[in-house]
């Protein structure tokens, strides 16, 4: 027993079982081969044709598995990365971490890229070479090592190649350390993955607090695929998800930016209600700071129609941007610091400005709030002020603007909550989509209700608080109809103590006016028309 602990304690145990090698045929896994896509086959068979071993792997095969269309596809190979590279035309090699190629397809938005990972050997901490710090503090240590950990265990490399075996037992959930040849239509299976997939169970392959601790971010990962497939039936085994809550405080050395890009996957492949609702499940806090804040706001009005919107586009398919869903998420903020400078007497666009800066330094700080995410955050709170302005050049200006689709999505989601008049993003919606000549008829339109409006209330008098008073009123008293003020528009509807027309525009008002314009010019008796 003392021998086995301190084998453990110093590494020096034996190797872990890899497993054993399963070839499953196309009865038993059931894969439909016209889910997979033709450019991750034509990977596969590029690579096997040059001679080397290529595999589909990862979450696609488990996808197909379950009668899924995966939207990626990775593929596992035993050529190293120059050599991939080497076979393809538009093929890059990136990462430090983990070195990996991308092997790209098309051009613009409608390209693909596949990526190809080189099998690696497994390697415990005492294999490694240990370092002090993490990736960042240590980047000049880590420059030239392929194999490499921090104090906790962390592995900061894994650039060392090895068999298939290997490369198995080092995947995170059986789930995922799946095999698939398309050309002959096996699945290679080396820990019970398919046994996992029809039983509805996520398990960690190895030692789960051992697997975590290696790399924390699979905290994040056993999170997203919970949520996934929780529709499915899928559940964490108890094992797995029990040093989950034990094993948060590992986040701690983990890049700031890895830590975004994790919570960006969690919100937006289209389950970010689910996995809201699998943090909230599991009790996890302090992933990200960010991240709370959106947990313990999913259930606004707002930021719960941005969830839901973005899990609906991604249900169909289309695009989303992280920029949208975050300034719903960080909305109340910018309000309420807003709201603030606006009652120290602040101009409303500068007041707005500096609240934005007080949240992008409050909340997303370094990370990507000074980049292309908060420059897109930062234009759609910027344009919600300009909407309530629809006269002149203002509509027109503001419609051809690159982010009025995503400002306007987001005033619309302020309608339905309640913050926004919805006439008035019904108005836009009907501008954004109309011609050139609608939309000139819908300015002039609004324009002439504006004028109508305003000649109404010029000739607005208010409530008498005499009988004299509103005597002389009645009479058209032409001090009191040009030395007051235009009266607002509350002032138009009685309030109580008030009679029931006191505050209405009467009848024949109109018509004194044009009366008094009649006059010759030189007569004294009356005042001057009011301009």
């Amino acid at each position: 027993m003392i021998k086995k602990f301190i084998d453990k304690l110093l590494g020096t145990g034996p190797k872990p079982k890899f497993g054993k090698r399963q070839e499953v045929g196309p009865d038993e896994h059931g894969i439909d081969p016209s889910l997979v896509d033709e450019r991750a086959l034509n990977v596969v068979h590029t690579l096997k044709e040059a001679g080397f071993e290529a595999y589909i792997v990862g979450g696609a095969v488990r996808d197909l598995l379950l009668g899924l269309r995966p939207k990626d596809f990775d593929v596992a190979t035993n050529a190293t990365p120059e050599e991939v590279k080497s076979r393809f035309r538009r093929a890059f090699i990136i990462g430090r971490r983990f070195r990996i190629v991308h092997v790209v397809y098309g051009r613009g938005r409608e390209h693909e890229v596949i990526e190809v990972s080189t099998f690696r050997a497994y390697l415990d901490s005492a294999q490694a070479e240990a370092v002090s710090g993490n990736e960042r503090t240590s980047k000049s240590e880590l420059a030239g090592m392929t194999h490499a950990v921090d104090a906790s265990g962390r592995v900061l490399r894994d650039n060392v190649w090895g068999p298939q075996e290997e490369d198995a037992a080092r995947r995170d959930f059986t789930i995922n350390g799946l095999y698939y040849d398309p050309e002959r239509r096996i699945v290679v299976d080396y820990h019970g993955g398919i046994k996992d997939a029809k039983k509805r169970v996520i398990r960690m392959i190895g030692d789960p607090a051992a697997r975590f601790r290696e790399d924390p971010v699979r905290i994040v990962r056993a999170v997203r695929f919970v949520a996934k497939l929780a529709a499915l039936g899928f559940k964490l085994e108890p094992k797995t998800a029990a040093p989950l809550r034990s094993s948060l405080k590992l986040l701690a050395d983990v890049p700031q930016s890895r830590l975004f890009d994790e919570m960006l996957k969690l919100l937006q492949t289209g389950h970010a209600i689910a996995s809201i609702e699998q943090l909230r499940a599991l009790d996890l806090h302090g992933i990200y700071p960010l991240l709370d804040v959106v947990v313990e706001r999913a259930d606004e009005p707002l930021i719960k129609a941005a969830l839901l919107d973005t899990d609906r586009r991604c249900g169909e398919g289309k695009p989303v941007a992280p920029s949208f869903l975050l300034a719903c998420v960080l909305w109340p903020d910018v309000r309420e610091g807003w709201a603030r400078r606006l009652a120290d007497k602040q101009h409303p666009f500068p007041a707005l400005q500096d609240a934005i800066d007080n949240v992008f330094d409050a909340r997303i700080g370094d990370v990507s709030g000074r980049g292309k995410l908060g420059a897109d955050m930062r234009e759609i709170w910027m344009m919600q002020p300009r909407f309530e302005k629809r006269t002149g050049n203002t509509p027109f200006s503001l419609v051809e603007q690159p982010r009025f689709r995503a400002a306007f999505d987001f005033m619309r989601l302020r309608a339905d909550a309640g913050e926004v008049d919805v006439v008035l993003a019904d108005w836009w919606q009907e501008f954004s989509i109309a011609s050139d000549a609608v939309r000139e008829d819908l300015v002039a339109q609004l324009r002439d209700e504006q004028q109508k409006h305003q000649r109404r209330v010029r000739t607005v008098r208010p409530a008498p608080s005499t009988p004299r008073a509103a005597q002389g009123e009645q009479a058209g008293s032409p001090e009191r109809s040009e030395d007051s003020p235009p009266a607002s528009r509350s002032s138009r509807t009685p309030s109580s103590g008030e009679g029931g027309d006191a505050g209405e525009p009467t009848g024949d008002a109109p018509r004194k006016r044009r009366r008094r314009r009649r006059k010759p010019a030189g007569d004294g008796s009356a005042a001057p028309p009011a301009e």
